[in-house]
């Protein structure tokens, strides 16, 4: 679609409408090249870079997208107006857990890495939902065929998400756009973890993982569900050093072997002298430690608690977060091992663990109570309870914590010297509000373990090592075998590793793949790196990295805006961006936060049907970052403000644009024309400045509130002088117009217009691109930011002098007392009195025709008082109305 050519009158519609500008203008802007990022003439220092977040490709997007997404572009626009060449990708999050999930739930499906690849695979249905595809009911399929049915739905998801996006008006430069799951993001997230082995940030550690003991799977977070289960409290007794016993209450007193730990909060008084001192287990006479933490529950049992590894999610939590050793007692398939912990050194105690050994873990609960009740440090009734307890959902025994072998990336928890690094990194980054500091501040101080990144799932980027087997088919874990950074990427479940051929692959002397992939956060840390091409396109990279802005939702500070710190310090040691602005949430009527689990959420896409693009954009950049926003679907009143906005726009410029250009040489002479432009100069420093601190909220309150005073204030005292049938004083003593004052009215008119459309325009794209083509050749988004400096042009800009706000406050009076006489506005005046303070008097003397002719007084005089005032208001005798005709027979 072509740019239509600059505009005369009889191109202007005879109703402007918002209804079908998206339809329009998205395609002309594609086209165009709107938004493209031009490389030809982008420097280092006119590029504004945007490391945008990749939405999660699983389903639909609901309104906080919008709301936040809204914000990044007005910003983005601003940018490109004021000269920048605005880097503004869009990226898909399409590899992780809820992208399987829908998989599974969409297709009902479920991946078993041991069966073989079918080639002819079709899915049982198509369509599922999360309610109706439960996972004892779903097909297994190979590993590559759940793959490629993760490829297939969410290229299909991306499409959906990019429709809304361009409908929304986002101007992002689409041929920049990447999937983290695409072959060049594989490659560059692997050649990252290669890098972080080989300068030893990356190593592998045992580390607990949430195991179904039937299947012998780990189970990730999505797959669980509470059932209420019997279960009992134990009382089990810990001796201190001066002879007193700690009572502990538990429901696991079969993990007792695995204890480390005892903790309580740190604001319980009744054991706040034991902080910082050391109990002995019962049984097995382990020294253990007494700690604090705010997870301790004072209301629970006896308000302090053992940590074992692992009786719960809590323990894992407790374990990390207080640096404590792994004791492990449970095997894969849910028995004791048959070594104890290394902790356990005691005759009795090992004696005691071999009561243990090679027991499930229900038989070990029966042996361990026998024996505490037998030692007499098992005390009280055993306490039967009801409780939730996490099941894999298909399967039928609880879930249990065992160690697996995981790898970590170093992230200052245990490094001081990178911590105290990523924290002077925070102090570079310019945070928007500055308060959302302090939420990386606080994660980055409070680090308590290293970054685990390896999850047992299947569609993700895949940790690319090998690992020799030795005579005896055994992994050599600690002897990793790596590609080279040229064969990235790799999958090593399916490639032979280097210098082997697939015959070897799991026979004694070959090789085994790891199978584990990245945690996405792994893959989503490198965004900077992924949009930018990293090291496959060094000139592009230069020119946008570090990126001028990371736009993000708060509640994700701690992972994505951390994890991307962390690997922008350890790659390049500096930070990926210079600003970081951080969205609020959007909740409900009843201050709930939106989300997915609690059904609360609302898609964008019919809101963007029922009211329009830039309507809904309003809203969202009503709202300042960092402050949440109520929205109720059922009364969306700032969304219903904005249209009424948008439509405004259409017809205000409609109205200006009829009237034609001056001619040329023409200039804005008469007061009240010069206070507009004296006002409209301090809305445009303002607004520049608002955005130029990341203050949209602040840019477009201050731009809107002037817009109205002009619709219902100047443009209605100004219009009769711009159609020629005003008076104006010093005119002539025929009181004929002014040619002069018509030309002054006519040019504010037009340079306000112009100038407020592209005050507008980061937050209306669509009206104010269609208004703009009808008098110019070319899209306002590309058009130059206005300034003071082209008001200056076309008159003296000089300090407001208050006269428009004046003569609007008795405007207001005029209409008021037709108003109270019921009287039409346009009925004439016979006489009216102006009263007003000395010092405003012979102000408004200067707009005296203007208000003469928009209230229709025949004879305006003034008179000093004390305050303004319109009084003695005579409206012209109206005749009769005809009286109706007569009907008859």
């Amino acid at each position: 679609m072509t740019r239509p050519m600059p505009a005369s009158f009889s191109r202007i519609p005879d109703r402007p409408a918002l209804e079908g500008l998206e339809n329009v203008w998205g395609p002309a802007w594609e086209s165009d090249g709107t938004y493209k990022f031009d490389r030809s003439s982008a420097t280092k220092e006119n590029v504004f870079s945007i490391d945008t977040p990749p939405p999660t490709a699983s389903g639909s997007l609901h309104i906080g997208h919008v709301f936040s997404y809204t914000h990044t572009d007005v910003k983005a626009r601003f940018e490109r107006m004021r000269g920048k060449s605005v880097f503004y990708p869009m990226g898909w999050d399409d590899n992780g857990l809820p992208t399987e999930r829908r998989v599974q739930n969409f297709y009902g499906v479920r991946c078993d890495p041991s069966l073989p690849y079918d080639a002819d695979f079709t899915p049982p249905f198509e369509g599922g939902d999360n309610k109706s595809s439960k996972a004892a009911d779903q097909v297994p399929i190979s590993r590559r065929n759940f793959i490629e049915l993760c490829e297939r739905l969410t290229v299909e998801d991306e499409k959906q998400f990019e429709d809304v996006w361009r409908k929304l008006g986002l101007s992002v430069d689409w041929t920049q756009s990447y999937r983290t799951i695409a072959g060049e993001s594989q490659a560059i997230a692997q050649k990252a973890f290669l890098r972080n082995v080989e300068r030893g940030e990356a190593y592998q550690a045992q580390a607990p993982t949430l195991w179904d003991v039937t299947f012998r799977t780990a189970v990730a977070q999505a797959e669980l569900e509470d059932k209420d289960m019997p279960g009992a409290y134990h009382t089990l007794s810990f001796h201190a050093p001066d002879g007193i016993d700690i009572k502990i209450k538990t429901t696991r007193p079969e993990l007792l072997p695995a204890c480390v730990a005892l903790v309580a909060h740190p604001d319980d008084e009744r054991y706040q002298a034991l902080f910082g001192t050391t109990v002995r287990t019962p049984l097995f006479d382990v020294e253990v430690p007494v700690l604090a933490h705010h997870l301790a529950q004072k209301d629970k049992g006896s308000g302090i608690a053992m940590i074992c590894t692992f009786g719960d999610t809590t323990d894992v939590i407790w374990w990390r977060e207080l640096d404590l050793p792994n004791r492990s007692v449970l095997g894969f398939d849910g028995r004791f091992i048959s070594e104890a912990p290394s902790a356990i050194t005691s005759e009795a105690g090992l004696a005691a663990y071999g009561e243990l050994a090679g027991k499930t873990v229900f038989s070990a609960k029966a042996a361990i109570v026998s024996l505490l009740q037998e030692s007499g440090e098992l005390t009280g009734e055993i306490e039967k309870i009801t409780h939730p307890v996490k099941f894999f959902e298909k399967g039928d025994k609880p879930l249990e914590i065992v160690s697996t072998r995981q790898w970590y990336i170093v992230n200052g928890a245990r490094d001081e010297e990178l911590r105290s690094t990523l924290l002077k990194r925070g102090e570079e980054v310019s945070f928007h509000p500055d308060f959302m500091r302090v939420r990386y501040e606080n994660w980055v101080k409070g680090l308590s373990g290293d970054w685990l990144i390896s999850r047992q799932r299947f569609f993700g980027v895949p940790i690319p090592v090998w690992y020799p087997l030795d005579s005896d088919g055994n992994p050599v874990f600690d002897q990793p075998i790596v590609p080279t950074e040229a064969q990235l990427p790799v999958d090593p479940s399916s490639d032979a590793a280097p210098g082997y051929d697939e015959s070897q692959r799991g026979v004694p002397g070959g090789f085994q793949g790891e199978v584990d992939v990245m945690d996405t956060w792994a893959t989503s840390s490198l965004t900077p790196q992924l949009a930018g091409k990293w090291e496959t396109d060094p000139e592009l990279f230069d020119l946008v990295f570090p990126y001028s802005l990371r736009p993000q939702g708060q509640d994700i500070i701690r992972t994505w805006l951390f994890s991307t710190m962390l690997r922008a310090q350890l790659e390049g040691d500096t930070v990926p961006w210079k600003n970081a602005s951080i969205s609020g949430f959007i909740v409900d009527p009843d201050r709930k936060k939106m989300s997915k689990s609690k059904g609360n959420v609302v898609t964008p896409a019919a809101m963007l049907d029922d009211h329009g693009s830039d309507a809904v954009r309003y809203w969202a950049a009503s709202s300042r970052l960092g402050t949440d926003a109520a929205f109720d679907p059922q009364n969306p009143k700032q969304i219903k403000v904005g249209r009424r906005l948008a439509i405004k726009v259409l017809n205000a410029a409609k109205f200006v644009y009829s009237f034609p250009e001056p001619v040329e040489g023409a200039s804005v002479t008469e007061p009240l024309d010069l206070d507009l432009m004296a006002n409209f100069a301090r809305v445009i420093e303002a607004a520049t400045d608002a955005l130029e601190n990341y203050d949209h909220a602040k840019a477009l309150e201050g731009t809107e509130k002037f817009f109205w005073t002009f619709c219902d204030d100047y443009l209605e005292l100004v219009k009769e002088r711009a159609y020629g049938s005003a008076s104006n004083e010093g005119a002539g003593s025929d009181g004929a117009a002014s040619a002069g004052g018509q030309a002054s009215a006519v040019l504010a008119l037009r340079t306000t217009v112009d100038g407020l459309l592209r005050l507008l325009a980061p937050y209306l794209p669509f009206a104010t691109e269609e208004v703009w083509s009808w008098t110019h050749g070319s899209s306002i988004h590309t058009a130059p930011w206005p300034t003071v400096a082209e008001l200056a042009e076309v008159g003296e800009i000089v300090a407001p002098t208050g006269l428009l706000e004046l003569v609007g406050e008795a405007l207001i009076s005029i209409r008021r007392a037709k108003t109270d006489a019921k009287a039409s506005q346009k009925t004439p005046v016979t006489s009216a009195v102006v009263v007003a303070p000395a010092d405003s008097l012979e102000l408004l003397r200067t707009a005296a025709a203007d208000l003469s002719a928009v209230g229709r007084i025949e004879s305006l005089t003034f008179e000093a008082g004390d305050a303004l005032a319109v009084s003695d208001i005579v409206l012209a005798e109206q005749p009769a109305a005809p009286a109706a005709p007569v009907t008859g027979a």
